[in-house]
């Protein structure tokens, strides 16, 4: 049974930074994509960032304009492990942050940040970020 934990999220000062994590298990597929999702309360969700595999090995990332050069996505492969990084956090970035997993597939369309794209959800954590 395929789970992902997401865990790190908290409160923290605009301009600063958090990493939050996500921990998946239950499966051993090489190709995958593991991704970040955000919403905000009223919101809609969004796609955040995305780590992906590519065809004929090796991983690719993806990430949403409004997080570009402030977040980094990067992944632990001997824990199964997806982190995202969060550097000058806005206000606007506040949010619960849903990891999500889709298995068996690889390469950016296949992985691209949209719900439809992902089977499989974490429970999410919450980041605040006060102004």
């Amino acid at each position: 049974q395929v789970q992902l934990v997401e865990s790190g999220g908290g409160s923290v000062q605009a301009g600063g930074s958090l990493t939050v994590a996500c921990a998946a298990s239950g499966y051993t597929h090489s190709r995958d994509c593991l991704a970040w999702f955000r919403q905000a309360p009223g919101q809609e969700r969004e796609g955040v960032a995305a780590f992906y595999s590519i065809y004929g090995g090796g991983y690719d990332t993806d990430y949403a304009d409004s997080v570009k050069g402030r977040f980094t996505i990067s992944r632990d492969n001997a824990k199964n492990t997806v982190y995202l990084q969060m550097n000058s956090l806005q206000a606007e970035d506040t949010a619960m942050y849903y990891c999500a997993a889709q298995l068996g597939v690889s390469g950016y369309w296949a992985c691209a940040l949209e719900i439809s794209k992902y089977n499989y959800w974490g429970r999410g954590t919450q980041v605040t970020v006060s102004s």
